[in-house]
């Protein structure tokens, strides 16, 4: 019984030897990427071109869900162009005439150029005097770093 046990254990050396080479190996992938987030931080340009956008739109009177599958379907648009970082739809919960868009890119004047001149964007803003009550609420916001 005892030669059993030593066999299992010899099987057990170069399993525990390969899983420490592997631990190690990420250990110290994770702390050069660390170290690389950490010298972005430390040049204060973590946010260098990002944007996030606010974008508040007010509907027509029961005109909601013409307007949100209309920004739905320019949603799944926009995700395809360059520099798209996230979109997020909210829907006020106590008026759902109030719809608002939490947008982030990585590119500013890519947002403020390119991307207001697609086609799909120009399109939205023709349709939209079918559902919207007027032009949205547009707001521009970037990331500060406190020290």
């Amino acid at each position: 019984m005892l030669s059993n046990a030593k066999n299992h254990y010899l099987i057990a050396i170069p399993f525990t030897i390969n899983l420490m080479k592997i631990l190690k190996s990420s250990i110290c992938a994770l702390l050069l990427m660390g170290m690389s987030l950490f010298e972005s931080v430390a040049q204060n340009k973590p946010n260098e071109g990002k944007i996030t956008v606010f974008i508040k739109y007010k509907t027509q009177p029961s005109k909601e869900d013409m307007a949100l599958k209309a920004l739905q379907e320019l949603i799944a648009k926009v995700k395809k162009e360059p520099h798209y970082v996230s979109i997020v739809l909210h829907v006020d919960p106590n008026d759902k005439s109030n719809i608002l868009l939490y947008e982030q890119w990585a590119d500013e004047d890519y947002y403020k150029g390119a991307h207001m001149k697609t086609a799909h964007l120009l399109q939205f803003i023709n349709d939209s005097r079918q559902f919207l009550a007027g032009p949205p609420d547009i707001s521009f916001w970037k990331a500060q770093n406190l020290h």
